[in-house]
């Protein structure tokens, strides 16, 4: 599934990547709705996207599908049962500590990733590719116990990885995250009212 398609002559890509968007939109579609089967979807669109990174020498952000695979089921249980009574997890803020902790994580992962990618691996960017990785995966924790700044997270990076991806000729994943950075904010804006009571949890967007 690695031979180029062209897509209305605007762009190309590969019947791979074409699904793996597919099932992106599909999860974030389902999230939209507070749909907790999303996350089969994400674990799906992880798996066909690791070996759409695998294929670019995106090795930092191909483990990251492994990760986000495993870290899905996790995150399934929490919106189940992940609150205090074992019921629906709400939305709620990080605290200063919480803040703190989630910038040293994000650091730490970023020059471990950095420096495993250059020393052992022939991707020709390791410091960004270790950047974005270390980053979703502060995400991706903050997104399963449902905290609003998940959101603030998800728009520096998927900005970030815009560039990236049009540097790597994956032009519809680059599409699929220039949308991702329009989600992010709406989901920063409705998880905000729904943190402070102003509004529902079910507003908000959410996307991997």
């Amino acid at each position: 599934m690695n031979e180029s398609i062209s897509l209305l002559g605007l762009l190309t890509t590969t019947p791979l990547e074409l699904l793996s968007f597919v099932l992106s939109v599909a999860t974030v579609l389902l999230n939209i709705r507070q749909n907790h089967w999303a996350w089969l979807f994400a674990i799906l669109s992880s798996a066909t996207y690791g070996v759409v990174f695998a294929g670019a020498k995106l090795y930092g952000d191909m483990a990251l599908q492994l990760v986000f695979i495993s870290v899905s089921f996790w995150g399934w249980y929490q919106w189940l049962h992940g609150s205090s009574a074992h019921d629906k997890l709400a939305v709620t803020e990080l605290d200063r500590r919480g803040i703190l902790w989630s910038a040293v994580g994000w650091l730490a992962g970023f020059v471990a990733l950095a420096w495993f990618l250059k020393r052992f691996t022939d991707t020709d960017v390791p410091h960004m590719d270790g950047f974005l990785t270390a980053g979703s995966l502060v995400g991706q924790v903050l997104l399963s116990r449902k905290k609003v700044e998940n959101w603030i997270v998800w728009i520096m990076v998927d900005i970030i990885y815009v560039a990236l991806y049009v540097h790597k000729h994956l032009i519809l994943t680059a599409v699929l995250y220039g949308l991702f950075v329009l989600m992010a904010v709406a989901g920063l804006l409705a998880w905000k009212r729904a943190a402070e009571g102003a509004g529902d949890a079910s507003d908000a967007v959410v996307l991997k």
